[in-house]
């Protein structure tokens, strides 16, 4: 499956070569501030699979609700959102917002994270694992993506 999406106005494209790690539906507040809505579904993948020009993406910084780095990364032009980078997460990774996928149907979360904030009207899908806060990647994420990270750590340090 090849995924590729962009801002609103196309000034800024990707394309992603790999698959994501894992996809969340975080319902933090933090996250429900930055979206305007209810929560957000973001594709964890390695930076280096999500080619593109992201020298042409601007961001701020903000801090997360672990009081580490949170760089939010958007277009200047239009001001769409494209993705995340949480100092705290591991190795060089991004969260990439759903919603800017050019077939954001095309992807469905593996996790519900942050639910402790969900707000009360959101029915959580049946089968789909969900945590009041983050989990330990060790317990959910599938071999190959526990891999993958590991990988991309390495190459980090």
């Amino acid at each position: 499956m090849t995924l590729t999406g962009g801002c609103f106005c196309q000034a800024i494209t990707y394309r992603l070569a790999a698959s994501p790690l894992i996809i969340h539906a975080c319902h933090c507040r933090d996250c429900q501030r930055l979206t305007g809505s209810a929560f957000v579904i973001n594709l964890w993948i390695e930076r280096q699979f999500v080619e593109g020009d992201h020298a042409r993406a601007k961001y701020y910084r903000l801090t997360a609700g672990s009081g580490h780095p949170h760089d939010v990364f958007y277009c200047e032009s239009c001001g769409t959102r494209l993705w995340s980078h949480y100092h705290r997460a591991p190795g060089d990774t991004l969260l990439l917002r759903a919603g800017t996928l050019d077939d954001p149907a095309a992807v469905a979360p593996n996790v519900h994270i942050f639910t402790r904030s969900k707000l009360p009207w959101i029915e959580l899908p049946k089968g789909v694992p969900a945590f009041a806060a983050m989990y330990r990647i060790a317990e959910l994420w599938p071999p190959e993506s526990q891999e993958r990270l590991r990988r991309n750590v390495a190459a980090k340090a």
